[in-house]
């Protein structure tokens, strides 16, 4: 009286779906995957090859930013550490350190 009956689903509708159904199961996933590699993965991707060129361009003379707020002048590169001029004297970072290049006579303005 308050439960309705409930029937099987017959074979021939599930068999029609064949192809088309299994396309339209993992569209969705493949629409994330694509909206997250557009707005994730691949600016990501940008910025890290625009901190290598950065890093790979380092010379001495420049000024830069440390990822601890220093503010600095390049003195010395090596492999993978750079010497920075500051206030109080020099101090060796690694290169992965530096976040930002500065526009010369930033220091000295501050």
């Amino acid at each position: 009286m308050f439960i309705s009956n409930a029937y099987a689903q017959t074979a021939a509708t599930t068999a029609d779906a064949g192809m088309l159904g299994s396309l339209t199961t993992f569209a969705p996933l493949v629409l994330m995957f694509v909206v997250m590699y557009f707005l994730m993965i691949r600016p990501q991707q940008k910025r890290q090859k625009e901190q290598r060129s950065m890093m790979d361009a380092l010379g001495k003379g420049d000024e830069v930013i440390t990822s601890g707020g220093v503010l600095g002048t390049v003195t010395k590169v090596a492999d993978g550490y750079v010497t920075l001029e500051v206030a109080s004297g020099s101090m060796v970072v690694q290169k992965s350190a530096i976040t930002t290049l500065l526009p010369k006579g930033t220091v000295k303005a501050l």
